[in-house]
């Protein structure tokens, strides 16, 4: 076997090993990394990638920051799991915290899950016992969430994104969900008393990072007040400082009956969050939800030291500061395939003039530079709330390349009119 043949053998033998032996839910892996350090991976192979996409606004301090590596170490060696029939000091700690920085410190209560969708499922849960019928009030059937939304991927979370592609395989869906436009006129229309609950992200990530309307959580808070629902907002993309807040619903000022979390307050580690507020905090009760590991105090312990670490080194505005900067310096790019940048902070979709972001993203990964395709039009930047100059002087010039990289292919590709590009 020659060099070249040999290299090419080790190379691609992940590949090989990852095609045979993992489910095909997420496709091809894209690379197979083996370490990180702040805003950096590096490949199987040493190369060095810039992360602009921080595990989907996850490694909110970056790779391997000493304080989420302390926390874990040291909370691995005194105690990992005991089950949810008793507490832990990290778990009551961490708790405490989240309701602190969410502002449900008097009246609310945590419920701790594993991932941003048992968040989610704990939320819709929430919704129906809201919806139940009591001799107080008639029963609650509806819920309302928005079109273009998405939750999650389990049954429940699934009813409730709004994306008729993902919901397609799976049908019948958990019945009872309802989808909207994204305006105040449609809430308004569809709101009654016979409404459980309004699902909302103040942000759609995974629509291309699409803000609410300016205003609109401040309307539907007081148009689901009027009428006896929930207002449940879905942080786990923008929540633990990523859009310049603690959580992006206090942009607007407004207190909801419940929020979930998840990504960012793990900073890697796995760990999500229902944090309810006010009378929407008396509605479990005993042997209505649940999960084995949920709350553990591994996990509770890493999340308690990565808000921590968030909070002592100012990192919440840090976010916004890198955010606005960050817009500023890709409006300069001269580039003819940007068509503007939306977001707040540092979740920023950038539009494209063509639906090519799945080739933006090979581009840049060919460049050393890691970002994501939130739809075929939308690159999703997600970095580290680490982030400073460095790192975005890195990333505008990496990305700079690699739109070129792609403009170039679009001008070649024009001169057959049967590829995708030349029609676009």
């Amino acid at each position: 076997m020659s060099g070249v043949q040999e290299q090419t053998t080790a190379a691609t033998m992940w590949q090989e090993d990852a095609g045979r032996d993992l489910v095909r839910n997420a496709g091809d892996r894209m690379a197979l990394f083996v370490r990180g350090e702040g805003s950096s991976l590096w490949d199987a192979d040493g190369r060095r990638y810039l992360d602009f996409l921080g595990g989907i606004a996850v490694t909110s301090l970056g790779h391997a920051h000493p304080v989420f590596v302390e926390a874990v170490s040291r909370q691995a060696a005194t105690l990992s799991h005991v089950s949810n029939f008793f507490a832990t000091p990290p778990q009551l700690a961490l708790a405490a915290e989240l309701k602190r920085l969410s502002g449900a410190a008097d009246t609310g209560r945590v419920y701790f899950a594993n991932s941003g969708a048992e968040a989610n499922e704990a939320a819709f849960k929430l919704a129906r016992l809201h919806g139940a019928a009591t001799d107080a009030r008639a029963a609650r059937p509806r819920i309302l969430a928005l079109k273009d939304a998405f939750h999650g991927r389990t049954m429940g979370t699934l009813a409730l994104t709004g994306k008729p592609y993902m919901q397609a395989p799976f049908l019948p869906m958990v019945p009872g969900v309802e989808f909207l436009d994204s305006t105040v006129e449609a809430l308004e229309a569809a709101m009654d008393d016979d409404v459980a609950a309004l699902f909302v992200e103040p942000i759609k990530g995974e629509a291309g990072v699409v803000p609410l309307p300016e205003g609109y959580l401040t309307a539907a808070r007081e148009i689901t007040a009027r009428h006896g629902a929930l207002l449940i907002v879905d942080e786990i993309q923008t929540g633990a400082g990523r859009t310049g807040a603690w959580f992006a619903f206090q942009h607007e000022d407004i207190v909801p009956d419940a929020i979930t979390v998840a990504k960012g307050i793990g900073g890697g580690f796995p760990i999500g969050a229902l944090i309810t507020f006010g009378a929407a905090s008396d509605l479990f009760y005993p042997g209505t939800h649940g999960s084995t590991f949920g709350g553990n105090p591994l996990a509770t312990a890493t999340s308690l030291a990565v808000l921590g670490e968030i909070d002592r080194a100012g990192l919440v505005a840090n976010a916004a500061v890198r955010g606005e900067q960050l817009r500023a310096a890709i409006a300069q790019i001269d580039s003819a395939l940007i068509e503007g940048c939306r977001g707040r902070g540092l979740l920023l979709g950038v539009a494209l003039r063509h639906p090519v972001a799945g080739a933006l993203v090979a581009a840049a990964q060919q460049h050393g530079l890691i970002v994501n395709a939130a739809n075929d039009s939308t690159i999703r930047i997600a970095p580290a709330l680490t982030i400073g100059d460095v790192e975005i002087d890195e990333f505008i010039d990496l990305f700079t390349r690699s739109l070129a990289t792609v403009a170039d292919a679009l001008v070649l590709d024009a001169s057959d009119p049967s590829t995708p590009e030349a029609s676009a």
